[in-house]
């Protein structure tokens, strides 16, 4: 899959811009098209501004703090809607506005591409299918999610947000994308997210005990952030993508003990693995099939697990070298 380029003279919002994935996408898309202005937004909840921190100079980048769950009136041409805390630590921690972000949020953004006309893209989630009942999920499968366990808020909120997608565009003819994204991982990750990667980096890096809920046989698929990008943008550039939501991971997948084992070995870690009671609803299992990507945009993921754990492990290395200053940037 080529990079695409775009019309000229374009505005794309991008809703979460200052988070993992958001600051991601708005780099890779002013770095490979010249012909488009990003409006990034972002309350900093749970994003940074030192996600972003290099590009606030930049000529075709425009910061501003904003929370999704009120409405917003700017002119825009493409939406990418990114916003909402996507790490169990975060989302538990205000429940209530978690739910608020997705569904508001995504009120108030298909209201704005209604008046603007303008494409938009949901990241959703691969929660949508909760402990899965089959593997790998297909998009067609309808989850197996509890409605009023601790994880609702996040599960249930990104559900309700496709359905509002969906309506819209049955109701007022809008060009919708929804990307239910799973397990991705690499630079820029929050460093206390509570994300398996992170957690096991950061203590492999400190020597500290591995924590693995449970016995480790649940199993992940990881997927490298430039390929989940790369996807990202491609999804919302295919012209067939619409109708219906579309996988983007890794369809490779490791048990949780498996993720340890490599990550020690790629640190040169002495910490062992210290196992301990598994959380409510965590699922079991998360393995995405991606035939649907492929075929409508030719998209896969390209970086392997090893490399990408490389890169990851360099940036969190450099970053508690950096601290105090730099990592208490990115708490």
């Amino acid at each position: 899959m080529n990079d695409f380029a775009y019309p000229s003279d374009r505005t794309i919002l991008v809703t979460g811009a200052a988070g993992f994935l958001g600051s991601h996408l708005c780099k890779k898309l002013l770095a490979t098209n010249d012909n488009i202005e990003i409006l990034a937004v972002d309350n900093l909840y749970s994003g940074t501004k030192y996600n972003i921190a290099e590009l606030e100079k930049h000529p075709r980048f425009e910061f501003l703090r904003h929370d999704v769950t009120n409405p917003l009136v700017v002119e825009v041409d493409e939406i990418y809607n990114l916003a909402c805390p996507a790490s169990p630590v975060h989302y538990q921690h205000d429940p209530v506005q978690t739910l608020k972000t997705s569904v508001h949020g995504a009120i108030n953004m298909l209201g704005l591409a209604k008046r603007t006309k303008s494409k938009i893209l949901q990241a959703s989630t691969s929660e949508v299918y909760g402990d899965p009942k089959t593997s790998p999920q297909r998009e067609e499968y309808w989850g197996n999610v509890n409605p009023i366990g601790i994880r609702s808020c996040y599960d249930e909120g990104k559900r309700a947000a496709e359905t509002l997608f969906f309506d819209y565009r049955r109701q007022h003819a809008l060009d919708t994308r929804v990307m239910r994204i799973f397990n991705t991982y690499g630079p820029s990750m929050h460093p206390n997210d509570g994300r398996v990667v992170s957690n096991f980096i950061i203590q492999a890096l400190k020597n500290e005990p591995i924590t693995v809920y449970g016995d480790g046989s649940q199993t992940r698929s990881f997927c490298y952030v430039d390929d989940l990008i790369n996807g990202m943008i491609g999804l919302m550039n295919c012209p067939q993508a619409g109708a219906e939501p579309v996988n983007i991971g890794n369809p490779h997948e490791i048990t949780v003990c498996q993720l340890a084992d490599i990550v020690i070995e790629l640190t040169g870690s002495k910490s062992k693995v210290d196992y301990l009671t598994l959380p409510g609803d965590d699922p079991l299992q998360r393995c995405p099939d991606i035939s649907k990507a492929k075929s409508l945009f030719n998209w896969e993921p390209k970086v392997q697990l090893e490399t990408g754990l490389a890169r990851t492990i360099k940036y969190f290395d450099e970053l508690l070298m950096a601290k105090p200053a730099v990592l208490q940037a990115a708490e």
